[in-house]
């Protein structure tokens, strides 16, 4: 069985005779440069030979061509990139967001280098490109400002603005669709109670989403990745996606509630940030609770969100070994 098929087979909810794997970190410097890019990331995907790619865009990708500046220095010590300059810095500037050209720019560079993994993936495993919601777009473009814009009476400013990126990130989609792309990993920053309530995403937030997803529904591999904290579960749940992606063991819902309440294939089961404190005992406490919760069924078992810099090998492969034993103790033993 090829990865393609496997992952097929785990979204129909059949017995694969394991479980499925995968995580993904940044590529700081690299991921700048579209065939280095490419390289890198298909090197990555042999190296630990997990079961589906996801595209390890940097993180700031999808405001570039907006005119934006971006420090990306902290990313490889463990860091965030950082916004240096934008052109959102008052209310009425959301009126001058404008088409962008997907042949040149950001989009052009990462279209070029999704051509180039696409090509040295060739089919073996199922790939999924990383594609923002519009209002984690809007966020990003003026650091968070938009909801004290829209709070404030601006609202049809963000509205003129969310249509326009609404638009973009459609044709983004119907780009990468053209190259062959199994799915998007749809990137929702900001539906969280920890950034607005639930009043404003579902005006702002929601209907913007949903017409993006359109867009993608003739994908067969789309993952919605609730980032963060305290997500919006009550909108998120029933979104119109094969995958559902949120920080498992880290925030709510936990693994029995987000399976039964999405009816989807769920990809988490273990905190990044164990990951990256090695913090062995829990991760294989985690492996093991949520291998138990789902029965081993619609799972893709992966860290909640990227891997922060450095990366430890050595933790990986434990995840990786965790994995299997669990599901040879509780699976073929008979312990569930």
């Amino acid at each position: 069985m090829n990865k393609v098929q496997k992952i097929k087979n785990v979204l129909k909810g059949d017995d694969i005779g394991g479980v499925a794997f995968g995580f993904w970190t940044h590529l700081p410097g690299i991921d700048l440069d579209p065939v280095r890019l490419a390289e890198e990331t298909y090197k990555f995907y042999k190296k630990y030979d997990i079961d589906f790619v996801k595209t390890m865009n940097n993180g700031m990708y999808a405001i570039e061509d907006y005119g934006c500046e971006i420090d990306y220095s902290e990313v490889e010590k463990g860091g965030v990139a950082k916004l240096v300059h934008t052109p959102i810095n008052g209310p009425k500037d959301w009126e001058r967001i404008s088409k962008c050209d997907l042949n040149s720019g950001a989009l052009k560079r990462e279209l070029d280098s999704l051509k180039l993994l696409k090509e040295k993936i060739n089919g073996e495993a199922p790939i999924i490109f990383t594609v923002f919601s519009p209002i984690t777009i809007a966020a990003k473009l003026s650091r968070n400002l938009v909801f004290e814009h829209i709070k404030n009476g601006d609202a049809k400013s963000v509205e003129k603005a969310l249509i326009v990126i609404t638009e973009n990130t459609k044709s983004l989609i119907r780009e990468i669709k053209k190259i062959g792309v199994d799915g998007v990993f749809f990137a929702a920053q900001s539906s969280s109670y920890d950034i607005t309530d639930l009043e404003t995403y579902e005006k702002f937030g929601k209907p913007y989403d949903l017409e993006v997803l359109k867009e993608a529904k003739d994908m067969w591999f789309n993952v919605i990745h609730a980032h963060g904290n305290n997500i919006m579960f009550k909108i998120l749940r029933d979104y119109p996606v094969d995958v559902f992606n949120w920080h498992g063991w880290e925030t709510l819902p936990d693994i029995k509630e987000a399976q039964i309440a999405t009816q989807k294939t769920i990809m988490t089961g273990v905190s990044r940030m164990d990951i990256t404190n090695s913090n062995l005992n829990e991760l294989s406490n985690q492996i093991y609770k949520t291998i138990m919760d789902t029965k081993g069924k619609r799972l893709i078992l992966t860290p909640g969100c990227v891997i922060r810099h450095p990366l430890n090998e050595d933790t990986l492969n434990f995840v990786k070994n965790e994995i299997n034993y669990w599901y040879e103790k509780i699976m073929k033993e008979g312990n569930i």
